[in-house]
């Protein structure tokens, strides 16, 4: 199984994502980080991600290697991250093979309605326990 984790601007999000992943599954699982800048992908690898690259370009030839696709919902939205995400980047992700786990996080310019609001462990618990049940029925 193989889980892309995106994030852009300080890669905060990103390296907890990584951080909860690497607690809550199995060391098997093989997690690529991929952001937006140089700075968002060192703090996923030093949350232990098994590899990672930079750059809209990385991340468009990487997606599809992803049977999961975990990030906040900016990653689907072109100029979302401050302009981070582009255009070519938004619509990758939103092709992707991948199933898209996306985390509901508001930014300035947009806002997410008619969902309850969690922290963001919470958030990322839930798309990590449908990672866990999509491995468990593929064993099965």
């Amino acid at each position: 199984m193989v889980i892309a984790v995106i994030d852009g601007m300080g890669g905060g999000i990103g390296a907890q994502i990584v951080t909860q992943l690497r607690q809550e599954l199995p060391l098997d699982v093989e997690i690529i980080a991929l952001g937006t800048n140089a700075v968002a992908t060192q703090r996923m690898m030093k949350a232990r991600a098994n590899r990672g690259a930079s750059g809209g370009n990385a991340i468009r030839v990487s997606i599809n290697q992803a049977d999961f696709i975990l990030a906040p919902i900016g990653v689907v939205i072109p100029n979302s991250m401050m302009g981070e995400i582009t255009p070519a980047i938004a619509t990758a992700v939103a092709g992707a093979r991948g199933r898209k786990l996306l985390l509901p996080i508001n930014q300035p310019h947009f806002e997410i309605v008619g969902i309850e609001w969690k922290a963001l462990t919470k958030q990322i618990s839930a798309a990590i326990e449908v990672i866990r049940e999509a491995m468990e029925s593929e064993a099965a």
